[in-house]
């Protein structure tokens, strides 16, 4: 399995870096292989492999700071950014040279690769894309740096950013500690217990942090599709075994395109949030899931509902979102903000019903909208 999975979030779209992040990842999880390899001359692969990872990564820096200077990019940011470049090279250098000391040794070194990796693309890397679109779009230097600041405190992405940065001292920390106690043992035992103690707090409250946001909608922070889908699986499996039925709503933004194309995204965004924290007030219950589906569509579970009670909740969420009066000044349908709900109830007919109940709801969702849209729709039994 790789350490470190690469998809789309971690594209920066500034040409060559991409390729060279991906070419990182690469050798990340080459390095990760090869750790676990039952080959005899693994050592011998492990050795080239680091040699490899390094040289490469020390091209990258240089590559990227060159980068910096031909867009003349603020000279704040560059410091910071080549400021991580030798700190990195000089700690990944120093804990390859005592990992027969240490415990874990894989995990411990493959750990810090993988949350450096997520801090340098995710963070610094990702700023400085942002920071070159800027100056090419007409900002100065020093504008196009202030606006990080901007974007920090307001992109809810930097959320999970920040567990990263955490996550990736605390292991730098645990790191510099375990190898100036292997120069001076003796001496440093004590102090390596306590600190070892407080850097696993560390370490588990932010893989506590990590494992939530894992399961979060980074904009509406309500579950996501993949937490939503988990879930329902564990009703519809617990809900077969005891005959007891499940309810499942599908809830669409009504012409949201069109509230997007008149407001802008970041009022889009702030509608989709607050549409999000009237359905989750429409919920009586702790039980009761509600989760981001894709785009503007959220869904709900309603574990031990039948079809009457799961009725009362669509008319609820229908007259919660209506009655938050948000201007919709292109809806064919009211001037507010509202919604459309499709609505499926019933015992699951096996374990794995939940895919049944999804559709039965999207097509009443679907029923909804074509029927005039600000109402919710019942599935047929």
């Amino acid at each position: 399995m790789d350490a470190f999975v690469w998809d789309q979030n971690f594209i920066t779209g500034v040409e060559g870096m991409d390729d060279q992040h991906h070419a990182l990842v690469d050798l990340f999880n080459e390095l990760s292989q090869t750790f676990y390899s039952t080959e005899r001359n693994r050592e011998e692969i492990l050795g080239g492999t680091f040699a490899r990872l390094v040289a490469y990564t020390e091209y990258h820096f240089r590559d990227e700071e060159s980068l910096m200077l031909g867009v003349g990019i603020d000279p704040r940011h560059i410091a910071l950014h080549k400021a991580q470049h030798t700190q990195f090279v000089e700690q990944i250098k120093a804990i390859w040279q005592v990992r027969e000391t240490l415990p874990n040794a894989a995990e411990s070194i493959v750990g810090f690769l993988t949350s450096w990796l997520g801090l340098h693309i995710l963070g610094t890397d990702q700023s400085l894309a942002r920071q070159i679109v800027a100056i090419a779009a007409g900002a100065t230097p020093a504008q196009a740096w202030d606006s990080e600041a901007h974007f920090a405190a307001s992109n809810s992405t930097q959320a999970l950013l920040k567990v990263i940065v955490r996550l990736y001292h605390a292991l730098a920390q645990q790191n510099a500690v375990l190898i100036a106690a292997n120069q001076d043992l003796e001496q440093r035992v004590a102090e390596r217990t306590e600190t070892l103690a407080r850097t696993n707090d560390v370490l588990r409250d932010a893989n506590q942090q990590l494992a939530v946001y894992s399961r979060t909608d980074g904009l509406l922070r309500i579950a996501n599709r993949a937490y939503f889908e988990e879930r329902l699986a564990q009703a519809c499996a617990g809900a077969f075994r005891r005959e007891h039925p499940v309810g499942v709503l599908m809830i669409d933004v009504d012409h949201f395109k069109q509230f997007n194309d008149r407001h802008g995204r970041p009022q889009g965004d702030m509608c989709l949030q607050a549409v999000a924290r009237a359905v989750e007030q429409s919920m009586v219950r702790s039980t009761d899931i509600v989760a981001r589906y894709g785009g503007e569509e959220l869904a709900v579970i309603l574990p031990d509902t039948d079809a009457a009670g799961a009725a009362v909740v669509a008319a609820r969420v229908v007259e919660q979102v209506a009655a938050l009066a948000l201007p919709h000044g292109d809806s064919p349908t009211a001037p507010q903000v509202t919604v459309s709900v499709g609505v499926a109830a019933q015992v699951p007919l096996s374990r794995d019903g939940g895919a049944a109940l999804v559709q039965e709801a999207d097509a009443a969702l679907y029923e909804a909208k074509a029927t005039g849209r600000n109402r919710w729709v019942l599935a047929p039994h």
